[in-house]
């Protein structure tokens, strides 16, 4: 994968790319966010905004180095295979029922720069998901690259906690973003430098569009089926 900054602002796909970039990162920054308060909670009043502005900004800033990582390795011969499998993964656990009992394993922090590390440490942690989906979706596009990941700042600070009552409200949100996981993997699956030199481009424009829904239908399907079970097995496990 070749990166490029190239870009049509008139075009819809620059925009489809950038909802679909902006719409990844809001499904999957719900726990960034948690961990921001968690980190900034034992500031005092007035360096508590700082911290949480500042350690967005860094965590935001090794986000792109880590992209631009992944990007220039998702063109070595079967590591968007991997790739694919990971989101599929992903996506998957989108829909999972979530436990965040584990919150209090993030340690507030008595100093603005404490508050900015930890920050920045464990939204590095927490965001191999994010990294990949975006190198997925923006396909080596820079531009949309660091527009989707800027755009993350002020929606990880402030618009988390809105969208994550939003999925409370409407769960479909949820079920369409992992769907839409699902269909980058397929495309991200598809366009591997190893599969264009064993079966030739043409090859993967014919089924890029197919194994995209493909692998939509496979995520909620397959998703559907083991939150099904699982609540089977926890009605059981209570009797």
């Amino acid at each position: 994968m070749e990166g490029h900054w190239a870009v049509d602002f008139t075009s819809p796909q620059f925009w489809v790319a950038l909802g679909q970039i902006i719409w990844i990162n809001a499904l999957l920054s719900g726990d960034n966010a948690v961990v921001i308060a968690l980190a900034c909670r034992g500031l005092p009043n007035n360096q508590r905004k700082l911290g949480m502005v500042f350690g967005a900004a860094a965590a935001i800033a090794l986000r792109i180095v880590f992209t631009i990582i992944i990007v220039y390795l998702l063109g070595i011969p079967f590591l968007k295979i991997i790739g694919a499998a990971a989101l599929l993964w992903i996506a998957l656990d989108l829909v999972m029922p979530k436990d965040h009992g584990d919150d209090a394993s993030v340690k507030s922090s008595d100093t603005l720069l404490k508050a900015v590390g930890t920050i920045a440490l464990a939204d590095v942690v927490m965001s191999l998901d994010n990294v990949i989906a975006i190198a997925g979706v923006a396909d080596g596009n820079w531009t949309l690259i660091i527009l989707g990941l800027v755009i993350s700042i002020p929606m990880i600070i402030a618009g988390s906690a809105i969208i994550l009552a939003l999925i409370d409200r409407f769960p479909i949100i949820v079920w369409a973003g992992a769907a839409l996981l699902g269909f980058v993997a397929g495309e991200m699956l598809i366009s591997d430098v190893a599969i264009a030199n064993h079966f030739g481009e043409e090859f993967q424009h014919t089924w890029e569009k197919p194994l995209g829904i493909l692998f939509a239908a496979l995520v909620v399907v397959a998703g559907y089926i083991i939150v099904k079970l699982r609540k089977q097995r926890a009605v059981e496990g209570a009797h």
